[in-house]
């Protein structure tokens, strides 16, 4: 992962906050981003600065045509969960801190473990 200022820590996690989606498989927990073709230059932007994620399309479904990230396994523990974690504010966004808790809790043991794998 790259270095990120505060303010692409801020940005990562208002793109998250507003657009982001805090889920899993029920094995193993993502984030994921889903939005237009339009926002190509943000999905490169992302992929750059968390070179371990995947950027998947373009897709074109139901008359929409649309990229995903996707940020799983060891690239979302070690890279983007601590940013969320220390950025993520209840009192800002309160619906997107309880989905990243929710997350965070379905998956504990794989969360923990990746954690535990840590060098």
């Amino acid at each position: 992962m790259v270095d990120l200022t505060p303010y692409e820590e801020g940005l990562v996690v208002a793109i998250l906050v507003g657009e982001g989606s805090f889920t899993g498989d029920g094995k193993n927990p993502h984030v994921a981003l889903r939005m237009h073709v339009r926002h190509k230059a943000m999905f490169e932007w992302l992929v750059v600065r968390f070179p371990r994620s995947r950027l998947y399309g373009p897709y074109n479904h139901g008359g929409r045509r649309y990229y995903q990230w996707m940020i799983r396994g060891a690239a979302l523990v070690e890279d983007l969960l601590p940013i969320l974690e220390a950025r993520m504010d209840p009192n800002f966004d309160q619906y997107s801190f309880d989905r990243l808790q929710l997350m965070l809790t379905r998956y504990a043991d794989v969360v923990e473990r990746l954690q535990g794998e840590r060098p």
